[in-house]
């Protein structure tokens, strides 16, 4: 027998979501016609697919988000956290459009006993996640708290203020990041995220169909990539390894991306593990591609259309824009490797033959092609169907699909002011831009510190926050360390 899926009751909940939101706006501005509407969404990397953020922009005029580390970010440890935020705030501005976007809750203090992962941020972390916000164009942040609640699953926790109301060390910390703004008001209010030509995309569809394919509640850290959380976490860690590069890049929904442009030459499509690339955009893709624009896909992207009808097994119309079809789709458990160039890239789970038919294959090994490259009218295709992003953050290996994105990414780092001449493992670079000035972010979550070399550019330095030693080539940084540096 045949056993079709589909997810009406994942779509009715979206627009529930959506029409409840809407109305409950429209009772607001019955009797407050002044006040702005805003709505606060939380632990974005698992609940994003019930969020349909372009139907909200009608009736808001703000979004926002929650980023409780000790709440939201338990696909990533610690030291990881300050990346994961930006990349939170990302998904939000990329959902505001053109709104103003706020990170509506931050983690402010302690948690004792609520939320699922118990720390203490400290003094630094509290700098590193302001202007961890502030590089990503976030217009407003609030802590949550101020004081500690006095009752309730989370009550004498999550304060800025001791029981004395004294300031913690984090909010002094706040008070240093709050007076640098207003010292130089004037630069940020003119500033904006930088709008780069990469982006890293996730298909809600793809959120829905790793959950409707669990059959058992197993924690096997062999099988990772296919329990719920392998589809974001691809996608986070393409974001990261480009964010260790000095690279910026976009993170949104795929519906979010702006596919009515007449030319895309010089921008790029990261497809990371999206197991599900909805029919609709079928043709958008390969409008993209064949004008101008380039695609990178990793994992068992395209593996399944929205209703989970397995596209290789039909012949799929996205075949022609591939360069070629799966022949097999090979499941070793744990991880390996696969080979890259002179050395091997790691893998997890996952590596796929591929039936070639148009494109030139990138890697083989023996008889298998297990990656290749597709021209298709201006743009191009460089399809890799092996978990490489999830083997490259379960090895702690990101060196090899560092190299590959860096060399696959030649014009459109071209576009950035400049970058890392290097990976540098645990740092990450925030830019904002207005006209020919910019304002990086700079962070090190690495336990080392690190003397950071930058591509050529013609750029002059100024540090607006930070003691740390700055010049046009070299950007010095201690453990721990935010420095914010403006350029012109």
């Amino acid at each position: 027998y045949t056993l079709l899926i589909n997810f009406d009751n994942k779509k009715f909940l979206m627009d529930y979501n959506t029409w409840y939101l809407q109305w409950l706006a429209g009772e607001v501005k019955k009797y407050d016609t002044e006040s702005e509407i805003h709505v606060n969404s939380h632990a974005i990397f698992s609940n994003a697919a019930e969020y349909n953020f372009p139907a909200w922009r009608h009736f808001l005029t703000s979004l926002g988000g929650s980023a409780h580390p000790s709440w939201h970010f338990g696909y990533f440890n610690r030291s990881q956290y300050a990346m994961a935020l930006a990349a939170n705030c990302e998904i939000i501005r990329s959902g505001a459009g053109k709104l103003p976007f706020w990170i509506t809750e931050l983690q402010g203090g302690n948690n004792t006993y609520s939320g699922f992962n118990g720390f203490c941020p400290t003094s630094e972390e509290a700098t590193q996640w302001l202007w961890t916000c502030l590089g990503t164009g976030a217009e407003g942040i609030i802590f949550w708290c101020f004081n500690p609640r006095s009752i309730g699953e989370e009550a004498g926790e999550w304060a800025m203020l001791d029981f004395q109301n004294n300031p913690s060390d984090r909010l002094l910390a706040a008070r240093e990041v709050i007076a640098t703004v207003d010292a130089h008001k004037q630069l940020f209010s003119r500033m904006q995220s930088f709008n780069s030509p990469i982006s890293i995309l996730y298909t809600r569809e793809s959120l829905w169909t790793e959950k409707q394919v669990q059959y058992n509640n197993s924690s096997d850290n062999n099988y990772e990539g296919r329990f719920p959380g392998g589809v974001m976490k691809s996608a986070v860690a393409c974001y990261e390894i480009l964010s260790e590069n000095g690279i910026k890049s976009n993170f949104g929904e795929i519906g979010e991306f702006d596919w009515n442009k007449n030319d895309y030459s010089g921008e790029c499509i990261i497809l990371a593990h999206q197991i599900s690339i909805p029919s609709p955009y079928w043709e958008p893709l390969k409008q993209f591609v064949a004008k101008g624009g380039k695609v990178i896909m990793e994992g068992l992207t395209a593996y399944y259309d929205e209703n989970m009808l397995n596209l290789n097994a039909v012949g799929s119309p996205l075949h022609e824009l591939f360069g070629g079809a799966l022949s097999e789709v090979v499941c070793i458990p744990g991880d390996f490797h696969i080979p890259f160039g002179n050395t091997e890239m790691p893998t997890h789970l996952w590596k796929s033959h591929i039936h070639l038919t148009e494109g030139t294959p990138l890697i083989r090994e023996g008889n298998h092609i297990l990656a290749l490259r597709h021209q298709y009218g201006r743009g191009s295709v460089v399809w890799l169907p092996a978990l490489v992003a999830l083997g490259a953050e379960r090895s702690k290996n990101k060196k090899p699909l560092s190299d590959f994105l860096r060399a696959e990414l030649q014009e459109q780092i071209r576009q950035l002011p400049f970058i890392f001449l290097s990976h540098q493992e645990g740092v990450s670079m925030l830019i904002l831009q207005a006209g020919d000035e910019y304002i990086s972010v700079i962070i090190n979550k690495d336990i080392r510190s690190k003397k950071i070399k930058l591509t050529d550019h013609p750029l002059s330095p100024t540090v607006l926050f930070s003691d740390s030693e700055v010049s046009k080539k070299m950007i010095n940084i201690a453990p721990e360390e935010t420095i914010v540096i403006h350029w012109k």
